[in-house]
């Protein structure tokens, strides 16, 4: 039986399984039989604060470890497809009365809130300006084998039921506008044939066509609602490319800067709230700069303007987009431009393979747009030894030849390398990029002693470089003391 909480003027909708029940006042809310709803200033069907119903009263949760994983559990359970946003600090609004969860600990496949991990009911010391929220997809979601928050099988939800969508005429102008939709950047790939795997129950669509333009995929023509002919192996997908980010800043390269994304036709910064190398190696990877050599906090390249986008990055550094890593939700923040998060990438020189590690690999090279190998003619430690400084990864302790790491594929970009004391692999001698008689069963790899970190000769006041040989002299004050240290740090 519904729980009757609120007086309200009228009821929306009601559905046997569903209820949707809304009032005159901004408490219009969602509200669900598993006993969880939406409710708060400025919310939407399927985005607002999250409120669970215990012990004959609805309470709010806190936004302690609040993440999209715990975001993804509240938008199945309220059939409001994917979770694009956990919006912490009470952004809709502060609720009222109990504070019901806190450290909410989701792995995102559970069916219920209240069956992921969490302190106790009631039991928090958390006030309700850290109420959490989530902003969900509504009526679209990617699902299937292998898919990602910006890639998967698309489906669509109608007349209370998730259903897909088949691949006549599938096109990546189709695509285009579900990644547009789930705030995924653009249209990589539109796979048809289930490509992540067959899906069950309804087709929603058919013969889609949309023109890239449209807001919606049920905006786009379609053949109508269930009319279709298709089975499920024809279920179709799409495969985003996230949202666009860039690396600016003062003292950039390419391949490192201040981070930047580009969301709601705005560019903004990313607050440097738990960010870390994983984080970093992702905005590499995503820019085609190779490995991550440092995730550098505090506005290092300078402080941006305007928005910042994310705080709070958690990537497990394999992912292939920053949007598909756990945040706290778009614009949801308490950070100011002083705390820019940045990236120092190793540019064109990365390490891959089978059974690589982020020191050692298969040598591949960035050149004319593409990953290309290097072949193992004339391969030796001294050659190995540019790579590991290049990669800050410390010193060479062997060149496997013969495609120890596995094969790559494509290009083979360098050989006969010539190696001595170059600061970057493509200031060596070799024979050019692209001349070589060799085959990827010679791929070159490198195996380094791990990664470089700095020795001191005595005690100093937090000076560190990864760029260069630095002397330093420092005075340490204290209450206690005042004495001078002189020191090196060195490599």
């Amino acid at each position: 039986m519904q729980p009757q909480i609120y007086t309200c003027k009228y009821c929306i909708h009601i559905h046997p399984k569903k209820y949707f029940a809304g009032c005159t006042s901004t408490r219009v809310f969602l509200l669900s039989i598993n006993k969880i709803l939406l409710a708060g200033s400025g919310l939407t069907r399927c985005s607002g604060r999250v409120e669970v119903y215990h012990n004959n009263s609805f309470g709010t949760v806190c936004d302690d470890g609040w993440d999209l994983n715990d975001a993804e559990v509240v938008c199945r359970q309220l059939n409001c497809g994917s979770a694009l946003g956990v919006p912490r600090s009470a952004h809709f609004g502060a609720g009222t009365g109990q504070i019901w969860l806190d450290h909410v600990t989701c792995s995102g496949s559970e069916g219920s809130l209240t069956q992921c991990q969490h302190g106790g009911f009631g039991t928090n010391n958390c006030v309700h300006n850290q109420d959490a929220g989530v902003i969900c997809s509504d009526l679209i979601r990617l699902v299937g084998s292998g898919s990602t928050r910006c890639s998967g099988r698309v489906e669509i939800f109608h007349n209370n039921s998730w259903g897909t969508v088949c691949d006549d005429n599938w096109d990546l102008n189709d695509a285009q506008v579900v990644c547009r939709e789930l705030n995924c950047g653009t249209a990589l790939g539109a796979p048809p044939f289930a490509q992540f795997g067959a899906g069950t129950g309804q087709i929603w669509l058919d013969n889609v066509t949309c023109s890239g333009n449209e807001n919606s995929l049920t905006e786009c023509q379609h053949s109508g609602f269930g009319s279709n002919k298709c089975g499920h192996d024809h279920d179709a997908g799409a495969i985003c490319s996230g949202v666009p980010i860039r690396l600016t800043g003062s003292g950039l390269t390419r391949c490192s800067g201040r981070v930047e994304v580009f969301y709601n036709n705005i560019w903004g910064t990313v607050c440097d709230n738990g960010w870390d190398v994983n984080d970093a190696q992702v905005v590499c990877r995503q820019l085609n700069c190779g490995t991550a050599l440092q995730a550098l906090p505090s506005a290092y390249f300078g402080a941006g303007t305007g928005q910042i986008w994310f705080s709070y990055m958690t990537c497990s550094g394999n992912e292939n987009s920053l949007t598909e890593c756990q945040h706290s939700g778009f614009g949801t923040n308490n950070c100011g431009h002083q705390q820019d998060a940045g990236v120092f990438c190793s540019g064109v020189v990365r390490l891959a393979g089978s059974g690589s590690t982020r020191c050692s690999g298969r040598v591949e090279v960035y050149h004319n747009n593409i990953w290309g190998t290097v072949c193992d003619n004339g391969w030796d430690v001294n050659d190995a030894q540019v790579v590991c400084r290049e990669l800050n990864c410390g010193t060479a302790l062997q060149a496997p030849r013969s495609a120890y790491f596995g094969a790559g594929t494509g290009q083979i970009w360098l050989d006969n390398m010539g190696c001595w004391y170059e600061g970057s692999l493509i200031e060596c001698q070799h024979s050019g990029f692209g001349t070589n008689n060799c085959e990827h069963a010679q791929d070159a790899g490198v195996i380094c002693s791990g990664e470089k970190h700095f020795r001191y000769s005595c005690y100093c006041w937090s000076a560190w470089s990864s760029l260069s040989y630095i002397k330093c002299f420092h005075s340490i004050c204290s209450a206690l003391l005042l004495f001078f240290l002189k020191c090196f740090i060195y490599l």
